[in-house]
């Protein structure tokens, strides 16, 4: 039995449920309805784009195209990461880059190649979703840990200079701050992972069983896509922290400045 197709116009009775949400957050005067509308409206909009382009993208089913597909997630994310973090792009984006495409290449054919052992690791149907699921937790885990090291730096600079007082290197002089930003951003990963599949059901393994797949089988995917996901993610943030901090400092030691400045009214 194969997935239950989903119509448009039940698709369209389902989205009525976001007015429960939206109600509590016009209620409490939260300032979050326009962009939580907002919010909605893209996310339907991407979607049924990317529902468009992936039947062609599986159709074609060519390494070169599903490569360059692999750019193009890199390059968004990297955006979107300069965009939420508030650095400067000059110092974030060319490290976040590089992070991200070095983890992904690594851990996404370690796990095509030798876990699944394709004959194809291009192969679309697996190749886009599982480079996909990389690059969506990679951004998120990113955004978190590089707000925290970098805040961490400018809050407590005092702290940093004088470990580097005190004969510390830059690298040690760094390590309180990037161990705040592993704590920071893992902590919520390393949570539900504690309690997957007592308390909650994850996404991918309840995809594949709709689809028809055994639960075996979608739970052993699940076990190998949370390791990935986490794997790729404490890599990609390593790398970018390591590019990324030695554009950060002038040739004393110091921090430049590295978060845009906020634009005031008026």
């Amino acid at each position: 039995m194969g997935t239950i197709d989903i119509s448009y116009e039940n698709l369209l009775i389902g989205l009525l449920m976001m007015g429960i949400p939206m109600f509590y957050l016009w209620k409490f005067k939260t300032g979050l309805v326009k962009s939580t509308l907002i919010a909605v409206l893209r996310m339907l909009i991407q979607l049924f784009l990317i529902g468009v382009y992936l039947k062609y993208l599986f159709f074609l089913n060519h390494p070169l195209v599903n490569f360059l597909w692999v750019f193009v997630m890199i390059i968004v994310a990297s955006e979107t990461a300069i965009v939420r973090t508030r650095l400067q792009r000059k110092i974030l984006l060319i490290p976040i880059s590089i992070g991200f495409f070095i983890s992904v290449v690594l851990i996404g054919t370690y796990f095509l190649g030798l876990v699944l052992q394709l004959n194809n690791i291009f192969n679309a149907q697996y190749f886009i979703p599982i480079f996909g699921i990389l690059m969506g937790n990679m951004l998120s885990v990113n955004v978190i840990g590089l707000n925290t090291f970098y805040s961490g730096l400018q809050r407590e600079q005092q702290e940093y200079y004088y470990l580097l007082g005190n004969g510390a290197t830059r690298q040690e002089a760094q390590t309180p701050f990037i161990r705040q930003a592993l704590i920071k951003a893992f902590s919520p990963c390393i949570a539900n992972m504690a309690v997957m599949g007592l308390v909650a059901l994850p996404g991918t393994m309840i995809g594949q069983i709709l689809g028809g797949s055994s639960p075996n089988v979608a739970i052993k995917y699940q076990m190998m896509i949370v390791v990935i996901t986490f794997t790729a993610s404490m890599l990609s943030i390593m790398i970018t922290i390591s590019i990324a901090s030695r554009r950060s400092f002038d040739k004393f030691g110091r921090l430049i400045r590295v978060f845009k400045e906020s634009k005031k009214n008026g």
